[in-house]
């Protein structure tokens, strides 16, 4: 099959934002099976998504956005340099905002702040799904069966990190009193932005190809992010601090291994 061309590009984008809405999914689907479960193994679970997610930042996006600079004759580090920036401070944002949302709700009626949590979620997802988008459209510029495996263990990470995501919607809602099967429905609904935000990242990416340096480094600045703010300091907040870093470093070394082995 042709990875470079548009159509492909966009259908692999879509069908990894599915992924990354189907682990949300499950995670939601926690609401369904039991009431508690176990903190240690979501803490592994985070700290091989972060590591997985770590050495995708780098070998599928910024280093690809460096390559990609420098065969266009742009200034490599001034494209890189901007790309992490503006992709941290995009996150970051978002991030403000959902802050501004929790604070709200705790001041609102239970339906208000079931909606705030839903939305607050919801928003923290789209830039997570156009990353994934934007490293499957760089596929347009070729890479072959190396760039592949980089975009699907991107596309891996942020599904891992979405399990916990799902469960952390489902679990309050059912908590302010809404049935099983709604806050199941509502926890999954906060990942349907990433299918769409990933194949609006695919076409982005395999269109504007001047753009395409700076949205690689973009992306990476988001993912890093991600896993600085979010992802580390999670897993390492309960007991299971050194499996969670060991799981971490095992996710690193197998995303590195795939590149090289693939390379």
């Amino acid at each position: 099959m042709n990875f470079t061309s548009l159509g492909t590009c966009v259908l692999y984008a879509g069908l990894a934002g599915l992924f990354t809405w189907g682990v949300t999914a499950l995670g939601a689907a926690m609401v369904l099976l039991t009431r508690r479960f176990s903190s240690r193994g979501l803490d592994c679970m985070l700290g091989f998504g972060a590591g997985v997610m770590l050495a995708s930042s780098f070998w599928s996006l910024l280093l690809p956005g460096l390559d990609q600079a420098e065969a266009l004759a742009m200034n490599g580090w001034l494209t890189a340099a901007l790309g992490l920036l503006c992709g941290a401070a995009a996150v970051d944002l978002g991030g403000r905002l959902c802050h501004r949302l929790n604070l709200a709700r705790h001041n609102s009626s239970s339906v208000r702040r079931c909606q705030l949590l839903i939305g607050a979620i919801t928003l923290h997802n789209i830039p997570e799904g156009m990353a994934v988008g934007v490293a499957f459209g760089a596929l347009a510029g070729g890479g072959g069966m190396a760039a592949l495996s980089g975009a699907c263990m991107l596309a891996l990470g942020i599904g891992l990190q979405n399990f916990p995501e799902g469960a952390a919607v489902s679990l309050p809602l059912r908590r302010e009193g809404m049935s099983r099967g709604r806050a199941f429905f509502f926890g999954q609904l906060s990942g349907f932005v990433e299918p769409l935000s990933a194949v609006l990242g695919a076409l982005l990416a395999a269109t504007l190809r001047q753009a395409l340096p700076f949205l690689l480094c973009f992306a990476a600045g988001a993912m890093l992010w991600v896993i600085l703010t979010e992802m580390v300091p999670e897993s390492q907040a309960s007991s299971a601090r050194v499996p969670a870093a060991w799981w971490t470093i095992l996710g690193f070394c197998l995303m590195t291994i795939l590149d090289v082995a693939l390379g």
